[in-house]
């Protein structure tokens, strides 16, 4: 693992791969100035604190990753946990709460690289992709929903589905009508610069890369369009604001052991989540120009760039896929691009920010609600009731516990779900009884394949690695099979698909050969993988084995059942 992959691509760094890099980078740019405040506004954090986020810890991944088009920074379904945890702990608007946000990334960074030097990064696996997209669905509702008080000017609140109705339609004779049109003006024009500018912009002669680019800018368009308004018209509506002109300050998280503890879960979560959207963007994009991520090293950077977020005033940060895409598709060739943009971020920081005083909120809750609800993808229900009915109640569950009791427990229960799937799947692995496909050498399930067997030898295929959890049910199907047949003098073990086994399996394996033996019956293995025989070589069962150990199942068949290869033989 090299430990800071800059110093491999850094040294064949040239002039075209520079002026790539620094296109993308003010694309980018660009594009993150909105986004960056709408974020921080959705983590209830003042408006500079998503482009702080934003500006040392892209530099720190830049450094430390190895995706040459991710774009870190605030995201939106961390910025909602963000809110969910620190908002346990402080009220919004204090101290305290920036503080706590500091502390969340902090935890996050620490975790993260923690995770990468001991190479943890295969602990994401454990959360199955159905209650990943049942949990990005369910928080991109909430996020949307959450930001409709600012499309109407209220001061609505709560933290699940239920609580914000409730509260939305108490507050729906406060509507600022200033601020609902606004709100609505630009909802509208984001919805259609996402769906028809692009097409309008290609009928107008521009190229497909050009009209793209311009696509993913049409926030920047909202924002000046509404500000504008806002400012020349007077209009009485919420606004951002000042925002302080300067680059992102030093700031400390808190040691707190109480905040802490508090925080640690939150925090778990938080970058476990952050992780498993990074690397799906960075591995998505990497495969379309043929190259790698290595998933421990992007550990490391996402834990650098979090840990940089919390001692310049930002919170816990990852790879956001919109701007990642435009940043691809904008032609990044390696990391420096991000530290461009960071660049770019803090000229911004001090030189941009009056302009934003007049931007209205509506206008953020608007950028936010047109981003999210391409995150909510309903689909997922339909085609997991298809699949399996185990992952349509993961995902079901997932989606309604995070909408009633929230994001904290709707991933938490993700998470156990997730672990739980895996598990009853792998306890009741799919066990076959095989036979020879004539004039082959092949074995296949005799409920699938007309095939041939021999009343004395059953032959079993075990679709599964061996461990305590499913041993015990290999054992009850080959002896209730035995048990029910009198004719029956060999049983094989066919193990091409066993790839580990443990000690509790190996004593199962044991104790199954033992009471074959009582009924006359010679336990056979067949096609067993090297890392599972180098296993039972270290146990009883290699020692008491009453049967034999076959390099392949024909080899197997061929030795027990002579008179079936023979068969076979003259087919062919």
């Amino acid at each position: 693992m090299q430990a800071m992959p800059i110093l491999d691509w850094g040294r064949r760094y040239d002039g075209a791969m520079l002026r790539n890099d620094l296109i993308a980078a003010v694309i980018v740019t660009i594009m993150l100035i909105p986004q960056s405040l709408a974020y921080a506004m959705l983590a209830g954090l003042p408006p500079e604190a998503g482009i702080y986020a934003s500006i040392l810890p892209i530099i720190l991944y830049a450094v430390f990753g190895t995706s040459s088009a991710l774009a870190v920074g605030p995201v939106a379904i961390v910025s909602l946990m963000t809110a969910a945890a620190v908002g346990q702990v402080a009220q919004t608007g204090t101290a305290g709460y920036a503080v706590a946000a500091l502390t969340l990334a902090a935890l996050s960074g620490v975790i993260l690289l923690a995770m990468g030097v001991f190479r943890l990064g295969f602990l994401a696996n454990f959360l199955s992709h159905p209650v990943i997209a049942g949990f990005i669905s369910a928080s991109g509702i909430l996020i949307a929903v959450g930001q409709v008080k600012h499309l109407l000017g209220v001061s609505a609140s709560g933290d699940t589905l239920p609580a914000m109705l409730m509260s939305l339609g108490q507050h729906l004779g406060q509507v600022n009508m200033q601020t609902l049109v606004i709100g609505v003006a630009a909802t509208g024009f984001l919805f259609w610069v996402r769906r028809g500018l692009k097409p309008a912009l290609m009928r107008a002669g521009l190229s497909q890369g050009a009209a793209t680019i311009a696509t993913r800018a049409g926030p920047v368009a909202a924002v000046v369009l509404t500000t504008l308004a806002v400012w020349g018209l007077g209009m009485d509506v919420k606004v951002v604001g000042t925002v302080p002109q300067s680059l992102p300050p030093l700031t400390l998280p808190s040691v707190d052991p109480a905040l802490i503890r508090t925080l640690l879960v939150p925090a778990l979560l938080i970058s476990v989540i952050g992780f498993v959207e990074s690397i799906s963007v960075a591995q998505t994009l990497a495969a379309k120009r043929r190259q790698r991520i290595n998933p421990d090293q992007e550990l490391i950077g996402l834990g650098a760039a979090n840990l940089g977020a919390a001692f310049t005033g930002g919170y816990p940060v990852t790879g956001g896929f919109s701007r990642s895409v435009v940043n691809f598709d904008a032609g990044a060739e390696t990391p420096a691009a991000g530290a461009f943009t960071a660049i770019g971020l803090a000229v911004a920081a001090v030189a941009l920010t009056p302009l934003v005083h007049y931007l209205p909120n509506a206008t953020l809750a608007a950028t936010i609600i047109v981003a999210v609800l391409s995150l909510v993808d309903l689909r997922i229900l339909r085609h997991a009731w298809a699949c399996s009915r185990a992952d349509f109640a993961a995902v079901a569950v997932t989606m309604v516990l995070t909408l009633t009791l929230g994001v904290e427990t709707g991933v938490s229960a993700g998470v156990m779900l997730s672990v739980a799937l895996h598990l009853y799947n792998t306890s009741r692995p799919h066990i076959a009884e095989v036979g020879l496909v004539p004039g082959t050498q092949h074995f296949r399930n005799i409920l699938r394949y007309d095939v041939t067997t021999h009343p004395a030898l059953l032959t079993i295929r075990i679709d599964e690695s061996l461990y305590f959890a499913n041993a015990r049910m290999l054992e009850d199907r080959v002896l209730d099979r035995v048990a029910g047949d009198a004719a029956i003098r060999d049983v094989v073990l066919m193990c091409s698909a066993v790839n580990s086994v443990d000690l509790s399996a190996l004593e199962t394996l044991h104790a199954l050969n033992a009471r074959l033996a009582d009924m006359d019956v010679r336990l056979h293995l067949s096609e067993v993988k090297g890392p599972v025989t180098d296993r039972l070589s270290h146990s009883p069962l290699a020692r008491d084995l009453t049967g034999q150990i076959f390099r392949s199942q024909w080899d197997a068949v061929a030795a027990l059942t002579p008179a079936i290869c023979q068969s076979a033989a003259r087919a062919t």
